[in-house]
């Protein structure tokens, strides 16, 4: 016979034996539990860096690696916006089969200006060097297709640009023609840096496949600090000293985080181009 006390005693034993092989179950699915979350958590790193590493200068709807080794990712920033707010209109989503006639004069001088929300910014252009993407500017601007637009993309780790010229502020739009790649030995372009102030195409060009030349259409972008580049863009224009000033200022306010949907880091400041005009001098 067992007596009460054994049994007791049983009872306890086995009470006991039960919350440790439940804190033994719990220890682990926690275990497992936290190696799922690290291994998502790795995932995701794997991926950003992936973008980090990949994201081109992309134009006219298509995403085509141009330059993966030099393109960079934009560190977030909360700093407040500097500009002022976007004058009232709609972006106009006109597009064209075929590159504009030439209507531009090669030997004359053609200043860009661009009235944004952040300050007036001027671009002297280099017709003679750059013709068919000077007059396609010229072209553009003359039916406003600039007008409205945002700039999409802000630039702060390896190279530092401000990339303009979308109406649809994606990073995926273009005019529906494209203009080839000129100027490309640029004496500015030294040691393949592209200087601060310059003004260049964006384009579709991968120089590991060594595809995708002449894909330019209506992106550039603005250099605001020196950038290591490969001369696989078109240098076009150069930006003011005082259209550096409002450079610097939308720099410096930064640029977010990347976009999920487009890869894209948008600059902090709200860079609207209100109106863009090129004139001849």
């Amino acid at each position: 016979m067992v007596s009460q006390e054994q049994r007791r005693r049983q009872l306890a034993r086995e009470k006991y034996l039960r919350q440790q092989q439940r804190r033994t179950q719990t220890r682990r699915k926690a275990r497992i539990r936290n190696s799922v979350i690290a291994s998502v958590l790795g995932v995701v790193v794997v991926l950003s860096v992936t973008v980090f590493l990949t994201k081109p200068f992309e134009d006219d709807g298509k995403k085509e690696n141009a330059g993966a080794e030099v393109s960079p990712s934009a560190s977030p920033s909360k700093a407040p916006d500097p500009c002022e707010k976007p004058a009232a209109g709609k972006v106009k989503s006109e597009t064209w089969k075929k590159e504009p006639a030439m209507t531009i004069d090669k030997s004359a001088k053609y200043t860009m200006k661009m009235d944004t929300t952040c300050g007036e910014i001027d671009i002297a252009l280099k017709a003679s060097a750059a013709p068919h993407t000077v007059n396609s500017f010229n072209f553009l601007a003359g039916k406003g297709y600039f007008d409205h637009s945002k700039c999409h993309r802000l630039t702060d780790r390896g190279i530092y640009v401000l990339q303009c010229g979308d109406p649809q502020g994606t990073g995926m739009g273009g005019p529906g023609y494209t203009i080839p790649d000129e100027n490309l030995k640029d004496k500015s372009l030294k040691g393949g840096v592209y200087p601060a102030g310059t003004v260049a195409m964006a384009n579709q060009y991968n120089p590991q496949a060594k595809k995708g030349r002449n894909t330019g259409g209506s992106q550039f972008f603005l250099v605001y600090q020196d950038s290591q580049l490969p001369p696989d863009y078109t240098p076009f224009g150069t930006v003011s000293e005082a259209g550096m000033k409002v450079l610097k200022k939308i720099a410096k306010a930064g640029a977010q985080a990347p976009d999920p949907q487009t890869g894209n880091t948008a600059p902090n400041a709200t860079v609207v181009i209100d109106r863009a005009t090129v004139t001849k001098s």
